[in-house]
């Protein structure tokens, strides 16, 4: 059983009932909500989003702040969002739309709505104060149909995740939330299905067609600030479905980039097929990022594997093992990330590649890259250059990126040098 009242919310955890106290309260009725794992740990607390239950693997973000970017990110699709900060929604939310130019994308935050299944925190504000917000959380939330829970002690979710791992999880709202909790066969597995194919674009489509060297993306599920960062270089990007066949167009192109997006790689084995045909014949820059960069190393050879907790905040420290462009050998950058699943470390790597980053808390793999040997210039990094939120420690990764795909450009369109000397006499024809 659980109690809500003005002052105070209970969560049950193991059997034990935890009090929590608050800083802000909402205005209005008090609507119950419910947060269930499969693990059987519930935590009650009052509802502030849309008025419906959903089902969704749950997950922690340690960021601290850009809510709204992370709720906004495409890789947070069908995911129970647990925000390890205290308080949530003191800035409010602000007018997500933009131009499409050469500096913006169309949106301001990662894209047109709300991504995640669910958000739980411990405090939401229900006042906000920032001079570009024009809504609360609260009813940013509402208006997109996506439930949410205030009074929820957030330590205990993480503690538990941290100890079990990601876990299945389900939002009760309202009559739903006084009723028993799902048995475990009701719980639903999002990673069962493509989700990929539920947020990448259906139809190709042009941002800053003006610019100086054309980029081609294939879109997993893109972050908007992944798109925003190639145009702001002044790339022609044109972003294709997932699974377009990419070798029919290559030419056309300068380069090629591969964005993050949720789910499980495996489902994307259409694209690593493709993706191999090109790496072998092409010989153009390719630059991946989270599930770009596991389908690069797929294409490459390397295996992926789910792991037990993902990494999912704005501090995660990866160590360089090699330099390239901006990034020196032996220095650690601190990184934004947001994945479920990773490469494996092999030894020996697969010909012509090696390891590029290494996670410095748990060693998994952060990057690969091809060898100078191998005359190709790929790329693949597990976390966010771009952030949004997050450390900027390698957003030069674009720069080096689009720069060298300019430099490729500007050799393959210089003319030949045509010989004017004079023939030497052994050599002219009688």
């Amino acid at each position: 059983m659980f109690i809500i009242s003005r002052q105070r919310f209970v969560s049950i955890a193991s059997g034990a009932r935890t009090v929590r106290g608050y800083a802000t309260f909402a205005s209005g009725d008090y609507v119950p909500a419910v947060l269930h794992l499969k693990g059987g740990q519930s935590f009650a607390g009052r509802s502030f989003g849309a008025p419906k239950s959903v089902f969704g693997e749950t997950v922690f973000s340690t960021s601290i702040t850009s809510y709204t970017e992370s709720m906004t990110d495409p890789s947070y699709r069908h995911q129970i969002l647990v925000f390890t900060t205290p308080m949530i929604g003191n800035y409010g939310v602000p007018k997500n739309t933009a131009p499409k130019d050469h500096h913006d994308v169309g949106v301001v935050l990662e894209a047109s709505g709300i991504q995640c299944a669910g958000v739980v925190v411990a405090d939401v504000a229900e006042q906000y104060s920032h001079h570009s917000a024009v809504e609360s959380l609260a009813a940013w939330c509402q208006r997109h149909g996506v439930p949410a829970i205030t009074g929820v002690d957030t330590r205990a979710v993480t503690r538990l995740l941290r100890d079990q791992g990601t876990t299945l999880g389900r939002l009760a709202i309202g009559q739903d939330a006084v009723g028993p909790a799902p048995e475990e066969t009701e719980y639903w597995d999002p990673s069962a299905d493509n989700l990929v194919a539920q947020v990448s674009t259906t139809k190709p489509y042009q941002l800053n067609p003006s610019g100086d060297v054309k980029i081609a993306v294939l879109d997993f599920g893109a972050k908007a600030n992944i798109l925003r960062a190639l145009v702001r270089r002044n790339a022609a990007v044109t972003v294709f479905p997932w699974n377009y066949d990419f070798n029919k167009v290559r030419d056309q192109y300068d380069g090629l980039f591969l964005t993050n997006g949720p789910g499980a790689p495996t489902h994307c084995m259409e694209a690593a097929q493709i993706l191999r045909k090109t790496m072998d014949e092409w010989d153009k820059p390719i630059f991946g990022i989270c599930m770009g960069h596991q389908i690069i190393g797929i294409a490459a050879g390397l295996e992926a594997y789910r792991m037990t907790f993902g990494n999912r905040g704005h501090n995660q420290p990866v160590l360089a093992l090699a330099s390239s462009g901006s990034i020196t050998a032996g220095r650690v950058y601190v990184t934004s990330q947001n994945h479920q699943y990773a490469l494996t470390l092999q030894d020996p790597f697969p010909h012509g590649w090696e390891p590029f980053f290494i996670n410095c808390n748990d060693s998994s793999v952060e990057g690969i890259k091809s060898t100078i040997e191998s005359g190709k210039k790929i790329w693949g990094v597990q976390f966010h250059p771009e952030s949004a939120g997050g450390p900027l420690d390698t957003i030069e990764m674009f720069t080096d990126f689009v720069d060298e795909c300019r430099a490729i450009k500007a050799r393959s369109t210089q003319s030949p040098m045509l010989d004017t000397r004079p023939l030497e006499p052994d050599a002219m024809i009688s």
